[in-house]
């Protein structure tokens, strides 16, 4: 059985026709880099990104705050703002670790 109707020649791979497919496929890429649409891996790594970003500045500034907060309540500066800095200077990094060891999801 053909895919072609009677009386007609059937087609054959053309390169203009092929050339033709790759600058709509172009355009088309112009026009949701231009509309603001993204790529949903793109989007799936910035996401990632963020979170890492968000566990690093998150466990320096609670580990800060939290050693702050203790130092003057106790009066112990600034050692047990150094203790919380590092603690959570290693809770940031074991969390992006943990993060960066996941499988991605298929």
């Amino acid at each position: 059985m053909t895919d072609f109707e009677p009386g007609q020649d059937p087609v054959r791979h053309d390169h203009r026709i092929a050339s033709l497919k790759r600058r709509i496929a172009e355009i088309e890429h112009g026009e949701w880099v231009r509309n603001g649409r993204r790529d949903p891996k793109a989007d799936e790594n910035t996401r990632l990104g963020n979170r890492v970003m968000a566990e690093l500045i998150g466990g320096l500034a609670g580990g800060a705050l939290v050693g702050w907060f203790l130092d003057r309540m106790i009066g112990t500066s600034p050692w047990l703002l150094l203790v919380f800095l590092f603690m959570g200077i290693i809770v940031a990094f074991r969390n992006i670790i943990r993060l960066s060891t996941q499988r991605p999801k298929q």
